[in-house]
């Protein structure tokens, strides 16, 4: 058996395949990370991006949602409390929506925008906290 194999480092040959192994596995890593940030998304994830902008969360006083794109005046926006009663309505509104949250109790509430013909276009959530 070879019980030393120090006398095949001197043929330049081993020294090639080396740095090719390294490159080569350097290669594949990158190709794997690029696969894994490049992969869809899962069922339940929505690509696309939101029409409405929610800011601050959490919020203390008062609550604004902007219309990022896509912006309509038939449209309907509501808000509900995590129980799913309905706590505020507006229909037509503005480009930039604020609500005061003085009424509002501390916790979750999602909001959801309508249609004129009342369905479903975008839904998000935010916090109130007091």
């Amino acid at each position: 058996m070879l019980q030393n194999i120090d006398y095949l480092k001197e043929f330049p040959i081993f020294t090639v395949l080396k740095k090719f192994v390294y490159i080569f596995t350097l290669l594949i890593g990158l190709t794997f990370t690029s696969f894994a940030q490049s992969k869809p998304a899962g069922p339940g994830e929505n690509t696309e991006a939101k029409l409405i902008k929610c800011y601050p969360i959490p919020a203390t006083t008062v609550v604004y949602f902007d219309f990022v794109r896509g912006y309509d005046k038939s449209y309907t926006f509501q808000v509900f409390s995590f129980i799913g009663k309905k706590v505020y309505e507006v229909t037509n509104p503005s480009q930039k929506i604020t609500i005061p949250l003085d009424e509002f109790y501390r916790g979750f509430y999602y909001y959801k925008l309508l249609d004129k013909n009342g369905d479903f276009i975008e839904s998000g959530r935010f916090i109130v906290v007091k």
